[in-house]
């Protein structure tokens, strides 16, 4: 698993229009800064230090007008955002190929040692995997943390912004993907793409994690897996003013 190439998502449909990146004064909430430092800084530096990364690709809009005068490291190579997330990361996937472990900049309290728990617990010969913490996990460390869950039968889940593209059938559950994003706003094309004895069971709290990722791997004919993360923190992005405030007040207790 040596030599894996890291994509940082970086872009922002709304640009400049995005909240944070507005109170901030910044092109792009990637470079708000978190204790001082901007966001994409330290997720860069977290894959830097990660010693199965061998190089990071950071996509964002214009990137040499976006990050003119922003430090980067040599083996960190700048491409243009796609319109969409899934655009991009399969742009990524055709000009790298996988292995490609993905993540965001508004990751601001990654570390090589979530980096490194997430790739260690892949399963092998996995297509995709998604890191995911448990709301336990979470809740341990912020109890009145409030999360958007993912609701599954035997446990709730919070997003880790940590994803595996591990072969070359990762790109059709990226195809899958950009299919979601075109028609989420249309619930009966939804109900078509995924079936409506999925999405009910799912709606009712009736659909176990292993069965949603069997369904999607049967719609994608690829496997998909979940890795449980450990780490609280993992499931910390910065989208508004309180996780701003939250990774502050972690980034303070680790300094």
């Amino acid at each position: 698993m040596s030599g894996v190439t890291a994509l940082v998502l970086a872009g922002s449909r709304a640009g400049a229009a995005d909240p944070m990146a507005m109170a901030a004064g910044v092109s792009h909430k990637a470079l708000l800064p978190v204790g001082g430092v901007p966001m994409l800084a330290r997720v860069l530096e977290a894959l830097r230090d990660s010693p199965r990364i061998a190089r990071t690709v950071v996509m964002i809009e214009t990137p040499e007008r976006s990050l003119d005068g922003f430090p980067l490291e040599p083996d960190v190579l700048l491409r243009p955002a796609q319109p969409s997330p899934s655009r991009s990361v399969a742009a990524a996937l055709e000009e790298f190929g996988a292995p490609l472990l993905v993540t965001t900049a508004d990751h601001a309290l990654l570390t090589p040692a979530m980096v490194a728990e997430f790739m260690a617990d892949l399963p092998p010969g996995v297509d995709v995997a998604a890191g995911l913490a448990r709301s336990e996990v979470v809740l341990a460390a912020w109890p009145d943390a409030r999360r958007t869950w993912m609701r599954f039968r035997g446990g709730r889940f919070s997003g880790c912004n940590l994803f595996w593209m591990g072969t070359p059938r990762a790109a059709r559950v990226v195809e899958f993907w950009r299919r979601v994003e075109q028609q989420r706003k249309k619930p009966l094309a939804m109900v078509r793409m995924l079936g409506p004895w999925v999405l009910l069971r799912f709606a009712l709290g009736l659909l176990s994690l292993p069965q949603a990722l069997a369904a999607l791997g049967a719609h994608t004919g690829a496997r998909l897996a979940a890795v449980e993360m450990r780490f609280a923190e993992a499931a910390v992005d910065v989208d508004k003013p309180a996780d701003l405030e939250l990774a502050e007040a972690v980034l303070a207790r680790r300094g």
